[in-house]
């Protein structure tokens, strides 16, 4: 099972932009892809709503996700957020299957 976490980011004047910026080159970005569990955690900006980063945070079970959550790098994260002023939205998903072969010829690769 994968686990998927959609998180935007929602701040004014560009604060979403400047903590996706500042958890990049500060380093954290990379320490928390060296995580064990971690499958991908990369920022996205939006055509549609320049103040919204969206990050595409995914684990390879819940525990990888929990120790995450426990880790001195969320606390790090979370001072982060609040120095920015950001709002959260947060869609989760779980992978549990493949694509299904019938959907694999819409997929151009």
């Amino acid at each position: 099972m994968v686990i998927t976490i959609n998180i935007y980011y929602t701040g004014k004047n560009g604060s979403a932009k400047a903590f996706a910026k500042e958890m990049i080159d500060s380093g954290i970005v990379d320490e928390i892809r060296q995580e064990n569990g971690n499958v991908r955690y990369e920022y996205y900006t939006s055509f549609n709503d320049p103040e919204t980063i969206l990050l595409i945070d995914r684990w390879v079970s819940q525990e990888a996700l929990d120790a995450h959550h426990n880790s001195k790098m969320m606390q790090k994260i979370i001072e982060l957020r609040n120095k920015y002023d950001l709002t959260m939205k947060v869609e989760r998903f779980v992978d549990d299957v493949d694509i299904p072969e019938i959907d694999e010829k819409f997929i151009r690769k």
